[in-house]
């Protein structure tokens, strides 16, 4: 479909562009910094979440928990989807009219990050460029109150539900009292970022073992070869004390970082239990083939529920916010195209090949199996045996 035929109505301007950019503190987070933070959101007078917002942006770069959250979110957004009339009818020019769009990808990208972000407010804008759709920033949307505010700390925003663009131009995924999955998962990203700052403190002391000097410290001469002898001979920690002082380091707990380790298994293992309800593919030490079958398993009942969120946001809110904009015709249906199970449609067909006809046309469009005919004599018992 051509796409400058999904023109509709025009609006270039949206309230995103009017907040106000803040700096970011860069200060190392602990259990205090998210305990006020979860405090200050559900606050009865004046919540903010700007906060928490940003702790979430700090534990995203996590690399175990984004790895887990995109395993998860890109199984819906690679499904395959169709447009429906009222008679189940595929509206072609309508499916393909989102098929090859961004925005699509967009929303249906807001809704799923609504499940880890908390609730998610988008505003779609349609110019000369094309239709787009931008995610207000979560640090200015008091989902509780349902302000939109220009500069995170206002203490009065702009009711952006009252407002007439709202569930046309502007929408709103997710509950406004949930946190998102994202509150649930901080400390173990705390926890694990502590353990991995303290091993690596081992690892600097067992490979580069501090260094002693004892020298005369009241001679100024023999102090300041020393130090200098200290210097020149590595970049380990050093440190000069007189001949008559005595230092004797503390006896520690001996440890090749097993504690270290064993603590930060632990945290991958907690978020992987709460993105995608399994440990897949981590375990490879007690990992076996059923266990990760059953894994997979759960994960996929998960991503069967993110595409049924998908799907009643889309029919009861997507779509006619798009029929009124004029990118889409009326009375049509949001649905994920059913998945089939190749490998057991096949063992069926092998079943029935000796006993009934089928059609070769839907044998080559399904499996990929170039057939040309049927054998002059088959016999009944050579084709069931080249089949099993």
């Amino acid at each position: 479909m051509d796409k400058k035929k999904t023109t509709g109505k025009k609006r270039a301007d949206g309230y995103a562009m009017k907040v106000q950019p803040k700096a970011i503190s860069q200060a190392r987070n602990d259990i205090a910094t998210w305990k006020m933070a979860v405090r200050q959101a559900l606050a009865i007078l004046m919540p903010r979440r700007a906060r928490l917002q940003n702790l979430y942006k700090d534990i995203a770069i996590d690399a175990h928990l984004s790895s887990q959250i995109e395993n998860r979110v890109l199984q819906s957004l690679a499904a395959t989807f169709s447009l429906r009339d009222q008679g189940g009818k595929i509206n072609e020019e309508a499916t393909a009219t989102l098929k090859d769009s961004k925005f699509y990808y967009d929303l249906v990208r807001n809704i799923l990050d609504s499940i880890y972000w908390g609730p998610t407010v988008v505003e779609i804008l349609n110019d000369a460029s094309g239709v787009k759709v931008v995610t207000i920033p979560r640090n200015n949307i008091e989902p509780k109150e349902g302000l939109f505010l220009v500069d995170e700390n206002d203490t009065t925003g702009i009711p952006y539900r009252e407002l007439k663009e709202f569930n046309t131009w502007i929408l709103e995924f997710g509950e406004a009292e949930d946190l998102g999955l994202f509150n649930r998962a901080i400390p173990h990203v705390l926890f694990k970022r502590f353990a991995q700052s303290c091993w690596s403190e081992l690892c600097e002391i067992y490979g580069m073992p501090p260094r002693v000097l004892k020298t005369n410290t009241q001679d100024p001469t023999m102090l300041s070869r020393g130090e200098q002898m200290m210097r020149d001979m590595g970049a380990a920690a050093w440190f000069i004390i007189d001949e008559s002082e005595t230092f004797e380091f503390a006896k520690g707990a001996d440890s090749n970082g097993d504690v270290y380790s064993n603590l930060i298994r632990l945290c991958n293992n907690e978020n992987s239990l709460l993105v995608c309800g399994a440990i897949i593919g981590q375990d490879t030490k007690n990992g076996n083939e059923s266990k990760e079958t059953i894994s997979i398993g759960m994960l996929s009942r998960l991503v069967d529920s993110d595409k049924r969120r998908i799907e009643s946001y889309f029919n009861d809110l997507v779509l006619p916010a798009l029929v009124r904009i004029g990118l889409i015709p009326d009375n049509l249906h949001y649905t994920y195209d059913p998945q089939e199970n190749i490998t057991l449609l096949w063992s069926m067909t092998k079943e029935v090949l000796p006993y009934m006809e089928v059609d070769p046309v839907w044998v080559k469009e399904k499996f990929g199996i170039q057939v040309t005919g049927i054998k002059a004599t088959p016999a009944k018992a050579q084709l069931s045996s080249f089949f099993d």
